[in-house]
């Protein structure tokens, strides 16, 4: 049976007197047919239930049969229906919850409910949700419990039992891809999919796979944390680094065959932090370390994060990492990481909501086993928390300057390369390298764009060096703008012993 652990978990809680369980979950369905087998196991008698649609309705779980068919009743009406004593020894499961906690007349009937719970009623009440909202006045009643979610195996089970149902086949190496490509999304999603690919040409074959990855698309833009990243750059869009590119690449043979590393006594990669002057290939690292894993490429915001219930903070961090490690293996890329920890150890309520979700990202990062590679950049490490630099936390961490004369040369070569590929053997490089001596990867693909543009407004056939060296002279390098702020990065850097990502 699926979820066999999540039934015990429940049955547990149920045993031990919990008074509310916020299940957080889509699969409805699944969950009630969980939640029935968990009540039976744990003593329970009745199942009592409210939704929005149905109304109440009370279910006999011994007899298989309803004592009161579903009628018509407002949630805050509960209170004159219901008998304390015959709430004895049963489970109310309360669907469509979440608009039902902004009233404080549904709060306080929970609230009671639960108190009774706790004193003398062999009950339970069931909060049943696809979002978690906890009201300050039910934070110590409520237990969070998360609807997992499937593993490979449960995975090649329903495709398997699609299949046998449908009265097709599939290949034991297409059903493994499949199973592995399915990760993070759950059984109704994976059964529509399997359908529309069925409907498309009556077979299942690799070019479904499209269809996954549209549908885990779907699902990351919807959690509203997360975010995929279309793979389009790769480690030659790079300009120097080598040092950091050739760890990476190392990284990779690992990610790749991640069963046969550890079986050799190799631990799996947890991450990486890039830290550096900003526009020197930060974010371009993050991108191309996701191609170079052939593995999807998720965006965390920790701005996002942010809840207006207590624990919601929190809770959405769960969710993300939940969501991540059930994609995985997967790049998780987290941007300007230290403007998401700002504020750790403040006073006040936001600083510590940070401070929290702070802890639970170290814990997560030192404890996790998943194959999710995360890559952190930040342009200011002075403003991170001392404890993420330790070691354990991050495999490495690497300091990203400005580029050297070498670097420059070739990030050059990849500008020019990818918008004028002919007018490359024209240009004289060296000129070029020689007058932008402090300018950052972004400030030379600037000044590369700006002197097409310019060509091209001006209807010349091909780009000149002197026409790039025309947008070098009206262009101020980041080391102008941020002189200071550069050098005492720099010199934090070396004291720290960071290893530089260049040669």
């Amino acid at each position: 049976m699926k979820h066999v652990k999540l039934m015990d978990r429940l049955t547990q809680y149920m045993d031990a007197g919990f008074p509310i369980l916020y299940l957080n979950t889509f699969e409805e369905k699944l969950a009630m047919e969980l939640l029935q087998k968990a009540a039976h196991n744990a003593g329970r008698v009745r199942l009592i239930q409210w939704d929005m649609t149905q109304g109440y309705s009370e279910y006999s779980l011994r007899k298989k049969e309803y004592l009161i068919p579903p009628m018509n009743c407002e949630f805050t009406e509960l209170t004159g229906r219901m008998e304390m004593k015959e709430f004895n020894s049963s489970l109310f499961v309360i669907k469509d919850i979440s608009s039902l906690l902004d009233n404080p007349a549904a709060v306080a009937f929970l609230k009671e409910l639960s108190i009774r719970i706790s004193i003398d009623i062999e009950s339970n009440i069931v909060l049943l949700s696809s979002v978690v909202k906890i009201p300050k006045e039910l934070e110590n009643f409520v237990t969070i419990v998360e609807m997992d979610y499937q593993t490979e195996e449960e995975i090649q089970e329903t495709i398997q039992r699609f299949c046998e149902e449908q009265e097709t086949t599939i290949s034991r190496q297409l059903l493994n891809e499949m199973a592995v490509n399915f990760k993070g999304l759950t059984e109704s999603e994976i059964i529509s999919i399997l359908s529309l690919a069925l409907s498309n040409d009556g077979d299942l074959s690799r070019k479904d796979m499209s269809l996954i990855f549209e549908q885990k698309q779907q699902k990351i833009r919807k959690s509203g944390i997360l975010e995929m990243i279309p793979l389009k750059e790769n480690l030659e869009d790079i300009g120097g680094l080598e040092v950091l590119k050739n760890w990476l690449k190392k990284k990779a043979v690992v990610m790749k065959d991640l069963g046969k590393a550890e079986k050799f006594g190799v631990d799996a990669p947890k991450g990486v932090l890039i830290a550096g002057v900003p526009g020197c290939g930060k974010s371009l690292s993050a991108k191309a370390a996701a191609d170079l894993f052939q593995v999807p490429l998720l965006r965390m915001d920790m701005g996002r994060l942010m809840g207006k219930y207590v624990g919601e903070s929190e809770e959405n961090l769960r969710k993300a990492i939940a969501l991540a490690e059930a994609i995985s293996p997967c790049v998780l890329w987290v941007d300007e990481l230290e403007k998401a920890f700002a504020g750790i150890g403040g006073i006040g309520g936001g600083a510590e909501v940070t401070t929290r979700l702070f802890g639970n990202f170290l814990t997560w990062m030192q404890e996790k086993e998943a194959p999710v590679f995360v890559v952190a950049t930040a342009n200011d490490i002075t403003k991170l928390p001392p404890e993420l630099l330790r070691k354990g936390r991050f495999d490495e961490i690497y300091y990203v300057g400005l580029p050297k004369d070498e670097e420059r040369r070739h990030i050059f070569e990849i500008h020019i390369k990818k918008r004028r590929p002919n007018d490359l053997k024209l240009i004289d490089l060296s000129r070029l390298v020689k007058e932008t001596n402090g300018y950052s990867g972004a400030d030379i693909e600037s000044v590369v764009k700006d002197s097409i543009e310019t060509a091209f407004v001006n209807q010349k056939s091909a780009v000149t060096t002197e026409d790039i060296l025309a947008s070098i002279k009206q262009t101020h390098s980041l080391s102008e703008i941020m002189k200071e702020p550069i050098e005492q990065m720099k010199k934090i850097y070396e004291q720290n012993k960071f290893k530089n990502a260049s040669k």
